[in-house]
């Protein structure tokens, strides 16, 4: 029984996509605030090292608003929780990982991604995603 009170007290892991660190920036939203009063409950933020390596790309690579919008991103990520993932990843394109670790840990993904929206759904996975450039929603119980 004190398992079940134990698990219930551990925020929920929230899987961020490089798209959705981009949003406060390019939407003026506060996705922080946005996402207290979508789940209600407590969550933490999960930036998986792919997505990483795809920001830090963009800042080196990107045009210049992206570039600045990546630096951006990197900086709000440094409030997350970092996951190293396996060496395999780093051959997978990032939203095959990002479907594989949300999969395995059943936890929500936060995606503006069109794509990797549908491939999510299609396997019962949460998403939260920006709502007419104003608000966040999910799609699927969590």
């Amino acid at each position: 029984m004190a398992t079940s009170t134990t698990t219930r007290k551990e925020p929920l892991k929230v899987i961020v996509d490089s798209n959705a660190l981009m949003a406060p920036l390019q939407f003026r939203i506060d996705v922080f605030g946005e996402l207290e009063r979508l789940l209600n409950r407590r969550f933490e933020l999960i930036l998986l090292s792919p997505v990483k390596r795809e920001l830090e790309m963009l800042v080196g690579k990107g045009s210049p608003k992206t570039r600045r919008m990546a630096g951006y991103a990197l900086r709000l990520a440094e409030k997350f929780r970092y996951v190293e993932v396996d060496d395999d990843a780093a051959a997978q394109m990032v939203d095959d990982v990002i479907v594989r670790i949300a999969r395995e840990w059943k936890a929500p993904v936060f995606t503006n991604d069109v794509e990797l929206r549908r491939r999510l759904r299609d396997i019962s996975v949460p998403v939260i995603y920006l709502r007419q450039k104003s608000r966040l929603e999910i799609d699927g119980m969590i």
